[in-house]
Order: C-alpha cells, then structure tokens, then sequence
C-alpha cells in the first residue's frame, strides 16, 4: 500500500495491471533542459501534469509548447496538464532547466482525442473550516470541465490548508460496484509536504469500527488504495499536498460511500457537498 519515497529512475512506480490498484498507473518524470523522455502505456489513458518545470508535450503529434507553469514547488502556482489518449506515443521535453513530471493513467479501451488543460481552465473547490480541522483546496486537472472529453480517468491536487489538519473526512470508501451508493475506483497518491521534512499519516480501515492499518507518509511517498475508508492527516506545523489518480472499473463519476460510525460529519463540514459533486 505504501511505496517509500525513492529516485525511481524514470520508470513506472506504479505500473500497468499492478495487483493492487490495477486501474491505475503513476510515474515520476525528472528531466534537465533539452532532455527528453518518451512512453506508450498500452491499455491506459494518461495525463502529463508536471509538478514543477515546463516542458513541450507532443502526442502523436499534436503539440502543446511550454506546459507548467510552476519553479520551485508545488505550491508555487496552478497546475496544468496534457490529456493522452490510450496507448499514444507521448513525448517530453524540458524547456526550463529542470521539471519533475506526474504521468497519471486509468484503464479504458477507447481511443479519444488529446487535449490540453491550462491554469484558467482548472476546476477549484474548497471546503472544510479551520474550526474542524479539515479545511482543504482541490484543484481538478482533469475534472468535471472535461468529463465528455475523458474516459474513466480523474486527476486532482488536493493541499491542506494552514498548517496540520484531515483530509479524506468524512471518511469514505469506493471499492465495489454498487450503485446507487457507491462505485469501484482504484486511487493512487503521491504525498509532498512543506516544509519538505514534514510527514503525516494515512489511516485505512477495511471495514466500519474494526482495527485498520496506518502509514507514515513523507515528502514522496506514493499510496495505493484498492479498498476501505482512508482518511489522511498532516502534522501540526505543516502543509500537505497530494497529487490523486482515480480510475473507474464501469464509469469514470466516483460515487463515495461515507463511513456509517461517521457519516453524520458530512452535516459539520462546510462545503463538502460540493466537493462530492466535483469527481465526475
């Protein structure tokens, strides 16, 4: 579930058919100016989001210059992103002098068209109080501006705000097909904190008022999550942000199904409805 922060190379930290999240793929792209690094993910839709860096994306041979808009972190501006569609030849190019590039990717078998997603174009909501400790910012990369546009993929940023504080509360799960209540999407994060020493904690628990699991999570770590509710919290003193990767197994709108010992918190929680209505 956890994958410890580490200098992946380039290569996928979480590949095609991974057996725990294998609606999902993940990898970190670090280039310097004027390299290059190009991919096919045969059987994904993918998205390039760069965390920080610009670089010039080509999709079989669509072109879109000067993608990102961000120096020295993640904080540092609004993020942007290159939709692919499944199995296309993609290609990179650092234009600054160096860029650390999310690809995001989601099962689907349809072939659609690229396009881009802009600073202007990002769907932003916020919710949540300072009082209840859960006061948070999404910035959908690709959300629901671009749903008839996307197969089963939803890519999000999500930041803490202040410092110390709960995210993914109400806590919540989305592992089975069951509609109306609730729909399978397998769900993949990579953690930063600012400063960068800081850390956090990711609870999951398998089911309502049993004894779960929890990680240390650190600047880097990348979560997989295939079942249970999984609430996430952040240390006193500091800011947490996660790049998210959603894929459907049936549908790409995400049904949450809120923990029954906890659901009554959807009614403390300023905004959080419209936070639901977003992941479709």
């Amino acid at each position: 579930m956890h994958i410890a922060p580490h200098d992946n190379k380039n290569r996928p930290i979480v590949d095609v058919d991974n057996p725990t999240v294998p609606l999902n793929y993940f990898n970190i792209v670090k280039l310097t100016k004027g390299q290059a690094f190009e991919y096919q993910v045969p059987g994904y839709e993918t998205c390039v989001a760069p965390a920080t860096g610009t670089v010039d994306v080509d999709v079989e041979g669509v072109s879109y210059a000067n993608l990102g808009t961000r120096t020295i972190d993640v904080w540092d501006g609004e993020p942007e992103g290159v939709y692919a569609p499944v199995g296309a030849k993609v290609t990179l190019v650092c234009v600054s002098d160096r860029a650390e590039v999310f690809i995001a990717g989601a099962r689907y078998d349809t072939v659609l068209d690229p396009f881009e997603v802009r600073a202007e174009a990002i769907d932003l909501v916020q919710y949540g109080s300072d009082d209840t400790k859960t006061h948070r910012k999404i910035k959908h990369i690709l959300g629901q501006k671009q749903h008839d546009k996307v197969g089963r993929l939803l890519v999000s940023e999500l930041f803490t705000v202040g410092q110390g504080g709960w995210s993914g509360f109400p806590s919540h799960k989305h592992d089975t097909d069951r509609l109306p209540l609730e729909t399978r999407h397998d769900e993949t994060y990579n953690f930063r904190f600012r400063p960068n020493y800081g850390s956090g904690l990711q609870m999951l628990q398998r089911e309502d008022n049993t004894p779960g699991e929890a990680y240390h999570i650190m600047d880097g770590s990348t979560i997989m999550l295939d079942s249970g509710y999984h609430p996430c919290a952040v240390l006193p003193g500091y800011e947490m942000y996660y790049f998210t990767i959603l894929g459907g197994l049936s549908q790409r709108s995400l049904v949450q199904y809120f923990q029954p010992t906890h659901a009554e918190q959807i009614n403390t929680i300023p905004g959080i409805k419209d936070m639901i209505a977003k992941f479709k």
